[in-house]
């Protein structure tokens, strides 16, 4: 009776939340998330340009992780390949179109952080989804993301003690503002229980299993 009882169990289909296809519910998930984080980000940008004035060029590495943010959230939620990358770019799209002064340009910066922000995610095969690989998320995304901003802004033009500097200072941005902070609000939201059937769900009741 036992074995027909775990022939059963195993024969049951794995869940849609647990399968690399996306569903209906995730695609609408994540369309929601990238228009949430576009209005946080066009939000967050009124802070930098006040910690501007008072820091200088340091205010953009002091808090570019937060940009990063949704990619972390949307990613340990869904928990599917690619969603970190679409993440940056709904983000992106959604700005251009709520009129960022910034343009179309934007859609090259979500292209390189939604790069970033996947690389973690696809060394592990899209199978972990723990603190430190969030981390790690949020610290690629800022390489990435500076590597972009030395090109666009001639970082070659200003001294190396400062460079060096800004770049240690947006790694642990992204790491705090981006990997932590992301997990944190997706843990929030959990919590509330929006979240019930997606891959964040099962993953939390296997762990208190």
């Amino acid at each position: 009776m036992s074995d027909n009882t775990n022939s059963e169990q195993f024969a049951q289909p794995q869940p849609a939340a647990l399968r690399r296809a996306w569903t209906m519910r995730e695609t609408v998930t994540l369309a929601i998330i990238g228009v949430v984080f576009a209005f946080l980000y066009l939000a967050w940008v009124q802070l930098w340009l006040v910690l501007q004035s008072v820091t200088g060029p340091l205010a953009m590495d002091v808090l570019m992780g937060f940009w990063f943010s949704g990619s972390m959230f949307a990613a340990y939620i869904i928990r599917k390949p690619m969603v970190a990358f679409t993440t940056a770019m709904l983000t992106v799209i959604v700005q251009i179109l709520a009129g960022n002064p910034s343009g179309a340009i934007l859609l090259l910066t979500g292209l390189v952080q939604g790069a970033g922000s996947e690389v973690p995610f696809a060394l592990t095969r899209w199978k972990r989804y723990s603190t430190p690989v969030l981390m790690a998320s949020g610290a690629t995304t800022a390489v990435f993301s500076f590597i972009y901003t030395w090109f666009r802004f001639s970082y070659w033009e200003l001294a190396t003690g400062l460079v060096i500097t800004m770049l240690v200072i947006r790694i642990i941005s992204g790491v705090v503002l981006g990997g932590l902070l992301g997990r944190f609000l997706a843990e929030a939201v959990y919590k509330t229980g929006v979240t019930s059937g997606l891959a964040i769900d099962y993953a939390k009741r296997n762990t208190e299993a």
